[in-house]
């Protein structure tokens, strides 16, 4: 049996780490850099850092702080925000990361999950996608979630399998940062409908929502940040509680 991962996120803006519910009413959380090592140290399996503001603002990930944490955690690492050619991720794979994260350019130009999968290698490309439900509908939307779409979640997630994708960091944004649980049915939808591995993001706020996502939702990995930011839930001690439960996780 894989093992299950702990994933913790950074979203970054402002060259700080920030965090909010449902997308908005953003709040300081903290230097990256000294959360990334920090994360590293206290036993989770990878990091992502999203700059959240990157696509809206029409511009590049920061690289300087990319290198910068790259320095300091010996994880997998995964970046995204403002990506958009094979050589934006040829820079950023060169500043340390391991991985990319891609969301607004490939539902804007799906064929850029191709050309990186076939540059890279699928195991290099993340597709995030955010969704929430509209008239009972799970809707993607772009741009930090602030542009709805007509697309549905199920008919992507299969396209961008299909294309190459090696994850889906699925976010619903109804419950992001709500501390109310993972949106579990969507997610055991998604696991039963792709092969390769889901990643689990919004809505954490206890241990058993970690052990409810990988039960019910049949999620391969969780992300979560404000729990982990604000020293709410010990990775450690959440790795140890899945154990018990007889979920495999990596202490």
């Amino acid at each position: 049996m894989l093992t299950k991962r702990i994933v913790s996120c950074l979203d970054i803006k402002n060259g700080r780490t920030v965090k909010g519910v449902n997308f908005i009413d953003l709040r300081d959380a903290g230097d990256p850099v000294v959360l990334a090592k920090q994360y590293a140290e206290l036993g989770a399996d990878e990091l992502v850092f999203l700059d959240i503001a990157a696509t809206l603002e029409n511009r590049k990930t920061m690289h300087e702080m990319v290198l910068k944490v790259a320095e300091q955690v010996n994880i997998p690492f995964t970046v995204g925000g403002g990506i958009s050619s094979v050589k934006d991720v040829d820079t950023l794979l060169h500043c340390g990361a391991d991985k990319v994260s891609i969301n607004s350019s490939a539902v804007k130009r799906p064929e850029l999950i191709n050309e990186l999968s076939e540059k890279f290698g699928s195991q290099c490309v993340v597709v995030a996608i955010d969704a929430k439900q509209v008239d009972g509908e799970w809707l993607v939307h772009l741009a930090g979630g602030t542009i709805p779409t007509d697309i549905k979640l199920f008919d992507w997630a299969k396209e961008v399998e299909g294309r190459g994708a090696g994850e889906i960091l699925f976010t619903s944004m109804d419950h992001d940062g709500t501390k109310a649980g993972f949106a579990n049915i969507a997610l055991g939808k998604l696991s039963e409908l792709v092969n390769i591995p889901i990643i689990a993001s919004g809505g954490a706020g206890t241990i058993q929502h970690f052990a409810d996502t990988f039960k019910i939702g049949k999620a391969d990995a969780a992300l979560a940040a404000s729990v982990f930011h604000f020293g709410e839930i010990q990775i450690f001690e959440l790795k140890k509680e899945l154990q018990k439960q007889d979920i495999e996780v990596r202490l």
